[in-house]
């Protein structure tokens, strides 16, 4: 049993909608998850499930419109961020949360040194001299493994590489020690190399800084390698959630286990990998009942009737899908 001073970061019920000129589209539709003090959580699921939304929601920056909170509460430290002001909702965004965006080339100011964008990190929360945001800027800079961070702290970004580029993403975003940090999608456009070099750099700050990490993703083998706990979302909806071990292990949610399918391993080396039929469905024209029915091989008449509630299996993991996975067989059979 969680105790409140444990949350750090709760969303219950959380309701994004997107206005235009054809029909609503439900981006994000009933989403609940927690982030505890010094955990990192994934939210894991295809391109177009919700993930970016649900992150830049709690952030507040989404154009409101064409977006609009439909529902739902946002709650940091006890605060809630839909009912903060503008200036206080500022003031927590950097200093409290801070956000690691997916592309640091479209990111950083290609016009000002990445020294001078690090500092301004700071300076926008803290009264701290020139000659101390410098310092802490050099500090930073060699705490995400920059080499030379004395003589790099001048260079512009299109002097860097792109994981030197995703580096200083992360200095910015630690720059005013954060208690939790949304990344979404860092490593996405990085090689393998430099991907592990990054996830091994987030897990060591996290022991560090004592801080929280919220990690978007659509890759497994990321979610294998930090996550304490998974929120599996499809169009709009947490389909699944629970530790890591058990989401990887045990998985109750025909689409986690098709994901988990299609993960590369060793043992499918050589063989074709396997692909999820079909595609995740527009937000606006999602079908009625479970959203994942029209791809799942296992659906029944009754998953095309309402989207299933979360039924427990203890220990923190919960599934939408009572039908197929009420006894351990059935469950065992499909992730095979």
């Amino acid at each position: 049993m969680d105790q409140p001073n444990d949350i750090l970061l709760s969303v219950e019920n959380l309701q994004v909608h997107f206005i235009g000129d054809g029909p609503v589209a439900r981006a994000v539709d009933g989403v609940d998850f927690i982030v505890r003090r010094q955990e990192t959580v994934c939210i894991v699921g295809e391109s177009g499930c919700g993930k970016t939304v649900t992150a830049l929601a709690i952030l507040g920056l989404l154009k409101q419109p064409p977006a609009s909170i439909a529902g739902g509460r946002i709650t940091f430290d006890g605060r809630s961020l839909l009912d903060l002001p503008q200036d206080e909702l500022r003031a927590l965004r950097g200093k409290r949360i801070a956000m690691v965006f997916q592309e640091p080339m479209t990111s950083l100011n290609p016009v000002f040194t990445i020294g001078d964008q690090i500092g301004e990190a700071v300076l926008v929360h803290e009264p701290v001299s020139a000659e101390e945001t410098r310092c802490r800027t050099i500090q930073l800079l060699d705490d995400v493994g920059i080499v030379d961070p004395q003589r790099r702290v001048g260079d512009y970004p299109h002097q860097l590489s792109g994981g030197q580029r995703q580096r200083v993403m992360i200095a910015m975003a630690l720059a005013c020690e954060p208690d939790l940090i949304i990344a979404d999608e860092p490593t996405t456009a990085l090689d393998v190399t430099v991907q592990a070099q990054i996830l091994r750099l987030l897990k060591n700050l996290k022991q560090e800084k004592n801080m929280a990490i919220q990690y978007i993703t659509h890759d497994l083998g990321v979610v294998a390698a930090i996550a304490d706990r998974v929120y599996v979302m499809y169009a709009g909806v947490v389909v699944e959630q629970g530790p890591t071990g058990i989401i990887f292990g045990q998985a109750r949610h025909p689409y986690t286990i098709a994901l988990l399918k299609a993960l590369p391993t060793k043992k499918k080396r050589g063989l074709r990998l396997y692909n999820i039929p079909g595609n995740v469905p527009h937000p606006a024209y999602r079908p009625r009942g479970c959203p994942f029915h029209p791809r799942c091989q296992y659906r029944e008449p009754p998953c095309e009737n309402a989207v299933p509630a979360l039924c427990s299996y203890g220990e923190g993991h919960k599934a939408r899908c009572p039908i197929l996975f009420a006894g351990r067989g059935r469950a065992q059979e499909a992730r095979e």
